[in-house]
């Protein structure tokens, strides 16, 4: 129970700001959807929390939501490297 805890603790934000952040990245018109996106990390923060009590073993909890997680930032970089994604000004 305590690797899980500490995958929820550990794992969990850093999984909702990937999240948050490629919806916002990826949104039609950054200006105007940006702020009702990021409002959406605190939901999306205890949802990744309470993943981390869905896996059956705390390894498979680690493994799970930190290659979710560097999936996520990889997929970010990755769509600003190749041009396909911009921060609006």
């Amino acid at each position: 129970m305590w690797g899980k805890s500490f995958a929820a603790i550990f794992l969990a934000p850093p999984l909702g700001v990937a999240l948050v952040g490629l919806l916002a990245l990826l949104s039609g018109n950054q200006q105007r959807d940006t702020l009702p996106i990021l409002l959406m990390f605190f939901p999306a923060w205890v949802g990744a929390m309470a993943l981390a009590y869905h896996f059956k073993t705390a390894l498979r909890a680690w493994l799970w939501m930190g290659g979710a997680t560097l999936a996520g930032f990889g997929l970010i970089h990755g769509l600003k490297a190749a041009g396909l994604l911009r921060v609006a000004a």
